[in-house]
C-alpha cells in the first residue's frame, strides 16, 4: 500500500505541475475513494501536504517578487478567522463521526464541482469582466469583497480542503482583473500557506492527520509536481484541462452518491 500511495502522490503532483490546480481537489478525492481513507482524515492529511508544498511555492514567488502583499493580509483577515471558527465547529459535532464524515463528502463534492467551473470558465468570466469595467470594485467595497473572499475560503478549505488553488485564483482574477497572471498565482498560494497551516493545526487537534501517510504522498508528489512544471509548455492546456474537468465531475458524481 505505501507504494500506491507514492504513486498515487506521484501522478497527482504531476497533474498539478501540468494544469497548476490545486492539490485538495485531485488527493483529498483521491485518498476518500480509492484507499477509503475516512473523509476527515483525508481532509486533515491533504491540508498539512499542502500546508508543506505552498511554503515552498511561496518562497519562489517572493524571490521573484510576484506576491501581492496587500491583498494576501485582506484575504488572511477572512481566512483564518474563518478556519478557526470551522474547526471549533467541527471539533463540537464530532469531525470524526460517520454523520460529520459523510457532510466533509458532501462538501468535498461540492468543492470539486466549483473547481471544474473555476477550470471551465474562467476565462469568459475574465472577458465579460474586461467587456464591462463598470462592473469592477473598487476602493473600500473591492477591499470588503476580498475579506470576504477570505471568509468563505478558509470555511470551505478547512471543511473539505479543497478552494485555495483554482477557485480561490479565479476569484482572485474577477477581483482584481489587472493583475498579472505571475502576481495572481504567487498571491494566491501566500495567502493559502498560513490558511492550510492553521486548518491543518486545527485537524491535527482533531486527530484527523495520518502522518505516515503524509510522509508517503510527499515522496511522491515532490518529483511528480518538478516534472510536470518542467513538461506543462510540452502539452496542450486546454486538452488537459478538460480531461482534467471530466474527471473531477466524475468524481464528484461518485462522492455525492
Amino acid at each position: 500500500m505505501t507504494v500506491t500511495y507514492v504513486i498515487s502522490g506521484f501522478a497527482v503532483g504531476l497533474l498539478v505541475g501540468l494544469t497548476g490546480v490545486g492539490g485538495g481537489s485531485l488527493m483529498t478525492p483521491l485518498l476518500t475513494l480509492l484507499f477509503g481513507v475516512s473523509p476527515s482524515v483525508a481532509v486533515g492529511t491533504d491540508l498539512a501536504f499542502a500546508s508543506i508544498t505552498k511554503s515552498a511555492g511561496t518562497l519562489t514567488h517572493r524571490l521573484r517578487n510576484t506576491v501581492e502583499w496587500r491583498v494576501v493580509r485582506l484575504l488572511c483577515a477572512g481566512a483564518l478567522p474563518a478556519a478557526l471558527l470551522a474547526t471549533l465547529a467541527l471539533k463540537e459535532l464530532g469531525a470524526i463521526s460517520k454523520e460529520i464524515g459523510q457532510i466533509i463528502r458532501y462538501c468535498i463534492a461540492i468543492s470539486v464541482l466549483l473547481t471544474v467551473v473555476a477550470i471551465l470558465f474562467r476565462a469568459r468570466m475574465l472577458a465579460w469582466l474586461n467587456a464591462h469595467p463598470e462592473k469592477q470594485l473598487q476602493g473600500r467595497a473591492l477591499d470588503a469583497a476580498t475579506m470576504i473572499t477570505g471568509a468563505v475560503l478558509g470555511v470551505l478549505v478547512t471543511i473539505s480542503s479543497i478552494g485555495a488553488g483554482a477557485i480561490g485564483a479565479t476569484i482572485l482574477v474577477m477581483l482584481y482583473p489587472r493583475m498579472s497572471p505571475a502576481h495572481i498565482a504567487g498571491t494566491d498560494i501566500a495567502y493559502a500557506v498560513p490558511l492550510t497551516a492553521i486548518a491543518a493545526i486545527g485537524h491535527w487537534w482533531l486527530g484527523s492527520i495520518n502522518w505516515e501517510l503524509l510522509g508517503t504522498l510527499l515522496v511522491g508528489s515532490l518529483p511528480g509536481i518538478t516534472i510536470g512544471s518542467l513538461a506543462a509548455k510540452a502539452v496542450p492546456e486546454k486538452l488537459l484541462r478538460g480531461l482534467l474537468a471530466v474527471t473531477l465531475t466524475a468524481v464528484a458524481a461518485k462522492l455525492m452518491l
